[in-house]
């Protein structure tokens, strides 16, 4: 599998991964073809995932700029077409008392106000038409062990002294009478306003949105070397290139190794596993009495998440391989099948019927940044979401847009500081090794 920290070439017009969402989502929509002459654009985009098909709307849209997107291989192959679909108002890893504790309450309350807005972009964005399989709303979060109840139910004070936020606490019994019969479960908070889709019909959406907008989107068209020379960007891609006053780099956690100075060394990719059950026959169901189809996800440092699809399977995640030469062993699909097992015994002789992972990308800081290069305000970036970016992606998009148009953006961290470096970052994976033994003893015995 194309691994983004030692790879330079992500490929070209590579097929999707074999997964459930590019089995059930249909014929792809109609894009505008690789790039095959030379042209000029005010603003170029790499990358046709969430955060670069919402910038390109948003340009068009709000800014009358008509924006070129290059992908090298198609609409979302990249996390955005291979996630879980989670709806959720979170940002990075980074908690909100986290964020109180280093830059006080103005500047959380305006990141949680970004996050809002995200979502709420989201919602208006699929009310446009997108048929993306929007499932009943709910976010349901379940302490992976008793003692983890006690941090929830803070959390839910929390959120509810903060914003005004009401969140429902569940008990144990709760849970498995009303929702889902999770053995591994000891309690819960449910959210009112998580809600599960399918991503890459999510993404097709915001793609023929985006072209109907006027913006061109050019799978297939990987670049190849980028020249930079008295304010002009010029991308080679195999069968042209394009000359752009601006460049917008939207690839997060599938950047090539070395792909421009401007984000080298400042992101870590991490493998995120999914499987796909079988259908559940109503016997199964009821056994495990999974009545609901709100998405899921434990207290567990290292985390996994589950939700009922519209056909009956379920899908589950967890953290996968480290590199991309050991991601497809199917030790890691075994593994989550093992898990989701213990959480419903009455499914012992269920089997995934699809596999697969993808880079999500972490930030060092915990929080995604969206600015631009130190050295050139005409090359501009948005990565680091850690693994939540499915509705906050559309919001840097549109932040982007708003920065390449020159309007002034709010006072927050994550407009305003650059995405920083990894001391070390030949080492990283061995951080990364370190902190999954650090997170499978913090999730057994603390």
């Amino acid at each position: 599998m194309y691994d983004p920290l030692i790879q330079t070439d992500p490929g070209n017009n590579s097929p999707y991964p074999e997964s459930y969402w590019a089995s059930v989502s249909g014929p792809a929509p109609v894009d505008d073809g690789a790039i095959n002459n030379n042209i000029d654009a005010d603003v170029v985009i790499i990358g046709a995932g969430y955060t670069g098909l919402s910038c390109a709307l948003h340009l068009a849209r709000e800014h009358n700029i008509k924006a070129v997107v290059l992908e090298a291989n198609k609409t979302a192959w990249g996390c955005s077409g291979r996630n879980a679909g989670f709806i959720l108002k979170s940002t990075g890893r980074k908690p909100w008392s986290a964020m109180t504790k280093q830059w006080g309450e103005e500047v959380m309350r305006g990141i949680y106000s970004e996050v809002c807005q995200g979502v709420a972009t989201v919602n208006d964005l699929i009310k446009e038409g997108i048929d993306c399989q929007v499932q009943q709303a709910g976010y349901i979060r379940i302490a992976h062990k008793p003692a983890m109840m006690k941090s929830l139910a803070a959390q839910a004070s929390l959120l509810e002294k903060t914003f005004g936020y009401q969140v429902e606490q569940l008990s144990r019994s709760d849970l498995h009478q009303h929702f889902m019969r999770d053995e591994n479960a000891h309690g819960a908070l449910r959210f009112s306003d998580g809600f599960g889709i399918n991503p890459l019909k999510l993404a097709w959406g915001y793609q023929n949105l985006a072209r109907q907008a006027g913006a061109k989107i050019h799978p297939g068209s990987p670049v190849t070397q980028w020249l930079s020379e008295n304010n002009q960007q010029t991308l080679i891609t195999p069968n042209g290139r394009v000359n752009a006053k601006k460049v917008i780099i939207a690839t997060n956690g599938y950047t090539p190794k070395g792909f421009h100075s401007s984000v080298a060394n400042r992101t870590l990719p991490v493998l995120s596993q999914i499987i796909v059950t079988e259908p559940l026959t109503e016997q199964q169901l009821n056994a495990c009495n999974f009545i609901t189809s709100n998405v899921v996800m434990d207290t567990r440092a290292l985390k996994y998440y589950y939700r009922k699809l519209p056909d009956n399977r379920i899908l589950f995640g967890g953290r996968g391989a480290i590199t991309g030469k050991s991601a497809d062993d199917p030790f890691y699909a075994k593994r989550l099948l093992s898990v989701l097992k213990q959480s419903f015994p009455a499914l012992h002789s269920i089997n995934y019927q699809y596999a697969w992972s993808g880079w999500i990308c972490m930030a060092l800081d915990d929080i995604p940044h969206i600015n631009h290069a130190e050295d050139n305000e005409n090359v501009l970036y948005a990565m680091g979401y850690c693994g939540n970016g499915v509705s906050f992606a559309v919001q840097a998009g549109k932040r982007l847009a708003d920065k390449v148009a020159g309007k002034a953006l709010p006072k927050l961290p994550m407009f305003e500081q650059q995405l920083p470096k990894f001391p070390l970052p030949a080492l990283r994976r061995l951080g990364q090794w370190s902190y999954f033994h650090y997170g499978k003893i913090k999730d057994s015995y603390f």
